[in-house]
């Protein structure tokens, strides 16, 4: 291949020059002759001749000169010029199928053919790593973009989308077919004009909330510009705030609870005080009313004592002490604290204990409250002269504890909502005997720093079964 470019290039060379010179050589040439035929001139006739003589000799000569400075002249220009380019051409197709041109490659072709294929071949590799750099950049954005939980959708200046990621997708419910701003944002009902986001970003909101379903969403929007800093475009981020008001509305709730159930006792305590104050009563009356405020007062100690509880397993900053003991022994320790309330509604409670449950290593103290709160719900619950079963055993790893009534029950609807703060099935009943509404909530903080766990099975009329598990010694 080289060899035909060699002799091609030759040929062009020579075929160039002769016409060159055939061409001045045969127009001096027919000078001569014209001037040998002209009248007057035969006295120069053999001068003349002499001269076309040495014409023809130096066009033969300059022919055979030529020939050699084409030859030498093709050979130069194919080494130092052709070569360098063909092997340009077979680097560039070695980096478009993919291959990697190596140093050692570079080095060697630099010792070949010279400066400007080492120039090339250092050009050809910068090239494939910048390409490569580009490409391994772009993979990780996408990647990041694809796994990511926020949605991300970039619009063009015209409003067509030019990336969207799954999540965006996912979150405002889009297809194939919302494919410009103003179809994407139509859709979502959502009254926004990209030309003012653009062009007056400081005088135009860039963030909206929206309500979809059941989801809660904060849309922001963001232009950005191109390689000559002029507008080309907007980046919109999608983010799902839905725990975020969740907690909100539970925080506003949490408020709300502690203010309503302060302010029942204080409000009885104040009236009960103020009617003692105003007049005079007999000793029966103002023991009556003492108790009132008695109760009350208990009431509220209660409920602060419950919400600083709560405050500190939240903080972290409550103080455990790990010990190993006895769960059946602590059950019927419990069991026995709770006599006179179980008496009193001439409840049936039975306790049966497995003989082989391991111990386990736990904040006793924090157990024992948590079995108090299980136990003293199940009789308060429970009508009179119900039955009650109290089981303890070992499964797979864990010991538990299983508490079974007959009692009231729990609607279905409200089995999800049972651990929250301040949730109560009948609040007026619950509220009537002395609950605060946090004692579960503060049971699942408590087994959750011990590792543990609580569930809660239930149907109205017919009781309630309440399971607490804990990892047993090894």
């Amino acid at each position: 291949m080289n060899r035909n470019l060699q002799v091609k290039i030759v040929l062009i060379f020579f075929i160039i020059g002769l016409l060159l010179i055939g061409g001045l050589g045969l127009g001096y040439l027919s000078i001569l002759q014209e001037l040998k035929a002209m009248e007057g001139m035969q006295i120069y006739a053999d001068t003349l001749d002499i001269q076309i003589n040495k014409v023809q000799i130096m066009l033969i000569i300059s022919g055979v000169a030529y020939a050699v400075i084409s030859v030498l002249v093709g050979l130069f220009v194919s080494k130092v010029l052709i070569s360098p380019m063909k092997k340009l051409i077979k680097s560039a197709e070695k980096i478009a199928s993919g291959e990697n041109i190596e140093i050692a490659q570079t080095s060697k072709a630099n010792s070949e053919v010279g400066d400007l294929e080492n120039a090339f071949s250092i050009m050809t590799t910068e090239l494939k790593q910048k390409f490569n750099e580009v490409d391994r950049q772009k993979k990780q954005i996408e990647t990041i973009l694809l796994h990511m939980t926020d949605g991300i959708i970039a619009f063009d200046i015209n409003g067509d989308i030019i990336h969207i990621n799954p999540a965006a997708k996912n979150l405002l419910g889009l297809n194939d077919k919302d494919n410009t701003f103003e179809k994407v944002f139509n859709k979502l009902n959502i009254d926004i004009n990209m030309e003012k986001i653009i062009y007056l970003e400081n005088w135009t909101s860039s963030e909206q909330r929206k309500n979809i379903g059941e989801k809660y969403i904060n849309i922001l929007f963001a232009p950005f510009q191109d390689e000559k800093d002029l507008p080309g475009g907007i980046v919109v981020v999608i983010q799902d705030i839905t725990e975020h008001v969740k907690l909100d509305n539970m925080r506003k709730e949490f408020v709300a609870d502690v203010s309503h159930e302060l302010k029942t006792p204080i409000t009885s305590i104040m009236g009960y005080a103020d009617t003692l104050l105003e007049g005079e009563y007999d000793k029966e009356t103002q023991s009556k009313f003492l108790n009132v405020i008695a109760t009350e007062a208990r009431r509220m100690a209660k409920l602060v004592t419950d919400l600083l509880t709560l405050s500190k397993y939240d903080s972290k900053k409550a103080r455990t002490e790990e010990t190993e003991f006895d769960l059946g022994e602590l059950v019927k320790q419990c069991q026995e604290k709770l006599r006179f309330e179980i008496e009193k509604k001439e409840h049936q409670v039975e306790c049966f204990v497995t003989a082989s449950v391991p111990p386990v290593k736990a904040d006793r103290y924090g157990i024992e409250r948590v079995v108090l709160n299980i136990l003293s719900n199940a009789i308060k619950y429970t009508p009179e002269k119900g039955t009650i079963k109290v089981y303890v055993g070992f499964v797979y790893n864990d010991a538990y504890i299983k508490v079974i009534d007959n009692g009231i029950g729990i609607p279905e609807e409200d089995l999800n909502r049972i651990f929250e703060r301040f949730y109560r099935v009948d609040k007026a009943r619950t509220r009537e005997m002395g609950g605060t509404g946090l004692g579960l909530s503060i049971a699942k903080e408590i087994l959750s720093q011990n590792r543990g766990s609580i569930d809660i099975k239930s149907e109205v009329g017919k009781g309630t079964e309440v399971v607490i598990r804990l990892p047993a010694v090894k």
